[in-house]
């Protein structure tokens, strides 16, 4: 073996055994690590066990308040929990210990289990090493707000002062509706669901598709509809309007008591919600699709047509579970300060889910 080899096998050797040391510095550097952050959570077991006890003894005295249990069953159900949790810290500070002990006795490459089958899990897979998860985290006693998406579809007209509804200029088939938001549902009464309160954010898409080869004109302060010069395969007119929508809800519901909560079910139960609107309109747009010299024509006209900033309406609902019949009606006119007043109406579904 030449010098020249000897050095090069020699300096390998060298970043090896190096590199070798330095993963066992690494491993012990981690092992300690991990411990360290075991022994901290130690000292926190008792104190998580303790504010959990006091979450429950505070959901007791709820119950004695609302007569719901006697004085004596409420002592006997606070010395339970506490027993409870006094072995949950003993079993918790135990299962801590073997973990430390297995740590100590293996190297970095050792993985504990991620699953202890107690009331928390070591997670080595993080950045930081160590971290404690609860996972018997107690659900909450009463919960008196609901959420729920809100999705409604229907017809769409207009209600013209003295005019009826058989003679609107609005094609009744190919005008509708849709809405869609985030509904919030509170319950008023404190030991009763039967009077909820809905509000929440919502989008209204409120269409009119116009009959008799008509179309809106824009004359400045008034809105007119006129004939159009060619012949119009679709005229179609729509605003859009961002809405909080308000309604009281009336109906009843199932109640069920379990050994840590209480719930209101609502499900397949009928229910009646009366209320109203209120927001802005976002946009206003007149779609007109048309042939000109045998080529087709489609028109996106945007403009605000005179129709107001805000809008705001009566709305109700009468149904059974998530479904309803749904009924809206704008107390703005479609169209302000004009000499004959139209009033949007719509009839449809709702479905909050």
């Amino acid at each position: 073996m030449t010098t020249i080899t000897k050095i090069v096998v020699l300096a390998c050797l060298c970043l090896i055994m190096g590199k070798a040391q330095a993963q066992d510095t690494i491993q012990t550097v981690n092992n300690q690590f991990r411990i360290e952050r075991l022994q901290n959570q130690k000292e926190n077991v008792s104190e998580e066990e303790k504010a959990l006890l006091k979450i429950e003894v505070e959901r007791i005295n709820i119950q004695l308040e609302n007569g719901e249990i006697t004085k004596e069953q409420a002592e006997d159900l606070k010395l339970e929990k506490a027993k409870r949790r006094a072995l949950n810290i003993e079993n918790r500070i135990s299962i801590i210990d073997n973990e430390i002990a297995l740590l100590e006795r293996n190297d970095d490459s050792y993985k504990l289990g991620h699953d202890n089958k107690s009331e928390f899990s070591i997670d080595f897979g993080s950045v930081t090493g160590v971290s404690i998860k609860t996972k018997n985290k107690l659900p909450k006693y009463d919960v008196r707000t609901k959420k729920s998406w809100l999705f409604g579809i229907g017809f769409n007209n207009t209600l013209i002062d003295g005019q009826s509804l058989d003679d609107s200029p609005y094609k009744i088939g190919g005008s509708g509706f849709v809405e869609l938001g985030w509904i919030w549902s509170t319950r008023l009464l404190q030991n009763s669901n039967f009077v909820r309160v809905n509000y929440g954010l919502s989008l209204q898409w409120n269409k009119l598709s116009i009959k008799d080869n008509l179309y809106f004109v824009d004359h400045g302060d008034q809105t007119t509809l006129e004939e159009f010069p060619l012949h119009l395969k679709k005229s179609k007119f729509r605003t859009t309007s961002l809405v909080v929508p308000l309604h009281f809800e009336f109906g009843p519901s199932k109640f069920t008591r379990y050994e840590d909560r209480i719930r209101y079910n609502t499900r397949n139960q009928f229910k009646i919600g009366i209320g109203g609107f209120a927001g802005l309109n976002l946009s206003t747009q007149q779609k007109l699709k048309y042939k000109m010299d045998g080529d087709k024509q489609k028109d996106k006209l945007k403009n605000d047509y005179n129709t107001p900033n805000v809008v705001y309406g009566l709305s109700g609902y009468i149904g059974v579970g998530d479904f309803s019949v749904y009924a809206k009606y704008n107390l703005n006119e479609l169209f302000k300060d004009q000499l004959i007043g139209q009033h949007n109406v719509s009839l449809g579904f709702r479905w909050d889910f």
